[in-house]
């Protein structure tokens, strides 16, 4: 007996695409959301542009094969602090309080300063809103629904994002070199796993979309920082008098002692 293809109908969860959270920066920390009803979290967390991040803070609320004694529906969750400690039960608690089914993960990239308690309230923003988006746009299944019936789209939406990994690639490398210039112990760049963008589907192909060319645009804006950081250290190198001009100069100092 051959088993029946899935329809729309018989999941209310049924899109597999990624909501992306408006960015939040406090203190040179920076936060974004990213929410899927089915990708995992392990898959979110392995998101090329969040490759950089310091904490990449994951929860997962899904269905379980088991029933409640009254045939109610049984979720497992679970939560991935990665390094920030209760932030992974902080988004574990809003997936079981929005009664929302999937993987979130809030990427943060630590600027420097400590932010305390704040920090929580960002992350709890971001992942609100990339779940209200989802909401948002889960009200339009007829849009989903098509997109989801162009497989000529989807796999030209693929190479793009190969494409964009590679350039991804590229200006982190650049970016690393700038910065490395202005640093006493440069670090290693981490590696971005390949991702198999044929496995997902149009709709999470066209946010991804979105996402890489944030990311670009947020290299190209980080490039252009460190170029302006490098060329005001060789402006300060070439006003600063070198070692032996400050020897000459000393030297003519003493002369003019001596000869008053």
């Amino acid at each position: 007996m051959s088993k029946r293809a899935r329809s729309p109908g018989d999941d209310p969860v049924f899109d597999l695409s990624l909501y992306t959270s408006n960015s939040i920066t406090d203190r040179s920390s920076k936060f974004i959301a990213y929410y899927s009803p089915q990708i995992s979290h392990q898959h979110l967390q392995e998101l090329p542009e969040l490759s950089s991040a310091t904490h990449r803070i994951a929860a997962w609320r899904k269905s379980s094969a088991q029933r409640s004694l009254g045939s109610q529906p049984i979720y497992d969750t679970g939560y991935d602090d990665d390094g920030e400690k209760f932030a992974g039960k902080t988004l574990e608690k809003i997936l079981v309080a929005t009664g929302s089914v999937g993987a979130i993960v809030v990427a943060r990239w630590y600027g420097g300063v400590l932010l305390g308690p704040a920090r929580f309230d960002h992350i709890r923003k971001c992942a609100q809103d990339a779940i209200s988006k989802w909401r948002t746009e889960s009200t339009r299944p007829a849009k989903r629904m098509k997109m989801q019936d162009d497989p000529e789209k989807k796999n030209r939406l693929a190479a793009t994002l190969k494409e964009r990994d590679a350039s991804i690639a590229v200006l982190r490398e650049l970016l690393k070199q700038k910065k490395e210039q202005d640093s006493a112990s440069p670090g290693a760049t981490p590696q971005a796993k390949a991702m198999d963008y044929g496995s997902l589907p149009l709709t999470a192909l066209v946010k991804l979309e979105q996402v890489r060319d944030a990311t670009i645009g947020w290299i190209l804006k980080e490039i252009e920082k460190a170029e302006k950081v490098e060329q005001q250290n060789i402006l300060a190198t070439r006003t600063a008098p070198s070692p032996e001009e400050e020897l000459m100069n000393l030297d003519i100092g003493l002369s003019e002692v001596n000869n008053t």
